[in-house]
């Protein structure tokens, strides 16, 4: 089993948190909506890794001012892939809080649609587990009961 490490952004502008729907076809949460991120590359730095997964995602003119660490987690997914192979990975979460500069926004094709929702609204979406455990830990999204 290969191990990934992921870097994950919970962006947030004005109070509101971005959110990206993955494609139905692909992905470890397909149809769903999460957070955006992506693998570290080999001797990558993490803050450099990071600002280019949001680059590569979300497009140049995102503009990012504050980052800072927040937590970590671990567990095993599978992911899909476009020619409908699929492998299961470890895969390491360093997730980091975000603040935004602006809300523009570029998806590249790991995406199909973008929002930037405020807490309250949060639940309305149809959010992948690992998402809504996040947006759970960071107190904007309640526990289901």
């Amino acid at each position: 089993m290969r191990q990934r490490i992921i870097v994950c952004p919970l962006i947030r502008n004005e109070g509101a948190y971005l959110l990206c729907k993955m494609p139905p076809d692909r992905g470890v949460f397909p149809g769903q909506w999460a957070l955006s991120g992506g693998g570290l590359e080999p001797g990558e730095r993490l803050e450099e890794g990071l600002r280019r997964e949001i680059r590569e995602e979300l497009g140049d003119c995102l503009r990012i001012g504050a980052i800072q660490p927040w937590t970590f987690r671990d567990d095993i997914r599978t992911k899909s892939y476009a020619d409908s192979s699929s492998e299961q990975l470890h895969m390491i979460y360093l997730i980091f809080d975000c603040e935004a500069e602006n809300r523009d926004v570029t998806l590249n094709d790991e995406f199909v649609e973008h929002a930037w929702v405020e807490p309250e609204r949060l639940q309305d979406y149809d959010l992948n587990e690992a998402t809504r455990r996040t947006l759970q830990e960071k107190g904007v999204l309640p526990t289901r009961q």
